[in-house]
């Protein structure tokens, strides 16, 4: 099977597995909300915040060592792969112990990053320690599934992934629904985790036998780039956490749970939405690792102007759309108890929207390793938001301070990202400025925002919320149209990625 046929396996069948995932986690959030109450979703939401930072200890092994795995794959070495592997199989036990007594430590203060603890009737110690033995034990079958996915089988583990967490969904829904017990809910986090362990276990060795029964040596120059390329994912990793992390742990500890229980509730239909987006990049990491690999920089060069005009594209109709229903569409799913302040969603739209626009530089800056040259630049950005965010969440009234902590992260992306990351892939990929680019970025981004306030003044409300969702999200469509076009008769580039993107779709090119 050549690249593009995986590539697309690998895209439709996580697609599909996202929407599946969707649908059941909407549910369950409506019955947990429901049966149990909503601050358990700001429960939910702290617990991953916090575990996630926690997280850095992982200190970026995975996709270090991942990337070191795409030439050996290309040029059939084994042993090669084969050592990497059980590195990482090393590594990555290590690493889980150690967040398991890092969070065991900062399981006890709690209480302290929960402004209205006292409105909070679960046993938050109980129920993250449960939560925490759910990540930990994950850690000890990550090879497995970065095994297959260097070899560009993504398609195995988002089967495996979404069988198991169908039976989670299943079995959370009894917990919620008949017992009642966010405890049991929690539980079943654990469960799908071992299911998912069980499984890529087998596919691994029914795949990849050959591979994980060796037990090869690496050589101390492949030791040494793994280790220099730690140290740059580890700075990365630091920088994304403060970032992304913070922001619930920041809403949690200065606003109060209940508070980032609605907000979750925002989030989480704005992550998904940029989850499922996303895996057209992230399903194509490992295709992408393995071109740039080849060496040829007008064929790099080729691919990333094709996946930009496809980001931006994507981008622009998913997240005004998200602007456009967002407030009818949590209403729908959750009830109008759980509803914010306008103010919210638009930011939350921008947010998305600024950082997906980051997603094409960053995929050629991982599959081509090339993340040691910006290692400095997530330390200065999660600095700059956890001061930023801190400083609006004081000075801002009530109402505003969680538009402030996302208006923080806009800033932040804006000033460093945009200009930052697309610097360290145009000069040590393509040897070229990058400010053609940068500029370009911006304008896409500005017209995004613009486009934004022009729909608001359009926006239709009636009584009947399902026609106010109906109609906003069909206008959504036709903006989006209209912005796309107006982009396509300006840059007459764009307009011929465009072109090449219909044909693909009408299967009368490749790209």
């Amino acid at each position: 099977m050549d690249n593009r046929k995986i590539s697309a396996l690998n895209v439709g069948t996580s697609i599909v597995s996202r929407i599946i995932i969707l649908l059941f986690s909407i549910v369950v959030r409506r019955l947990l909300i429901q049966y149990i109450g909503n601050e358990v979703n700001g429960l939910n939401s702290l617990y991953t915040s916090v575990i996630g930072t926690l997280s850095v200890a992982e200190l970026g092994v995975g996709i270090a060592i991942v990337f070191s795995m795409y030439r050996p794959i290309v040029q059939g070495d084994k042993g090669k792969v084969a050592a990497l592997y059980q590195l990482y199989k090393k590594l990555y036990r290590i690493i889980g112990l150690i967040i398991f007594l890092l969070g065991i430590i900062v399981m006890f203060f709690l209480p302290y990053l929960i402004n209205d603890y006292e409105l909070i009737n679960e046993n938050v110690y109980l129920t993250f320690f449960l939560t925490l033995v759910s990540v930990v034990l994950s850690y000890l079958y990550s090879a497995n599934t970065s095994l297959i996915e260097a070899h560009m089988e993504n398609y195995i583990t988002t089967c495996i992934l979404t069988a198991a967490n169908i039976i989670r969904y299943g079995l959370q829904i009894v917990a919620i629904v008949v017992w009642k017990s966010y405890t049991a809910y929690v539980v079943c986090l654990i469960i799908n985790t071992l299911i998912v362990w069980f499984l890529s276990s087998i596919a691994v060795r029914k795949r990849h036998g050959d591979v994980v029964l060796r037990h090869d040596s690496l050589d101390s120059e492949t030791k040494k780039e793994i280790v220099k390329n730690i140290k740059a994912m580890f700075l990365h990793k630091i920088g994304s956490l403060l970032v992304f992390s913070i922001d619930n742990i920041i809403i949690s500890a200065f606003i109060g749970a209940v508070v980032l229980g609605k907000y979750s509730n925002y989030s989480m239909v704005a992550t998904t939405i940029s989850g499922i987006i996303s895996l057209i990049f992230s399903s194509l990491t490992s295709v992408v690792g393995h071109i740039c690999a080849e060496g040829d920089v007008k064929k790099t060069n080729n691919y990333f102007n094709h996946f930009y005009c496809l980001n931006y594209i994507l981008g622009f109709v998913f997240f005004l759309g998200y602007y456009a229903v967002i407030d009818s569409l949590v209403v729908i799913c959750f009830g109008s108890g759980v509803k914010m302040a306008r103010t919210v969603s638009l930011v939350i739209s921008v947010n998305q929207f600024t950082q997906y626009m980051r997603k094409t530089p960053l995929l050629f800056r991982d599959a081509s390793g090339t993340f040691y040259y910006d290692r400095w630049k997530p330390l200065a950005e999660g600095l700059f938001n956890l001061v930023l965010s801190l400083l609006l969440v004081k000075i801002l009234p009530q109402e505003y301070r969680v538009t402030g902590v996302i208006l923080a992260t806009i800033i932040t992306t804006l000033l460093i990202c945009y200009t930052v990351e697309p610097y360290v892939v145009f000069k040590h990929i393509f040897n070229r400025s990058s400010l053609g680019f940068t500029i370009k970025n911006y304008g896409f981004t500005a017209l995004f925002v613009s486009s934004l306030f022009i729909f608001d003044r359009f926006k239709f409300s009636t009584s009947n919320i399902y026609t106010t969702f109906l109609f906003n999200g069909l206008l959504s469509l036709v903006f989006s149209a209209l912005a796309i076009s107006l982009v396509s008769v300006l840059i007459p580039s764009f307009r011929r990625e465009i072109i090449a993107w219909v044909k693909v779709v009408t299967k009368r090119n490749t790209i």
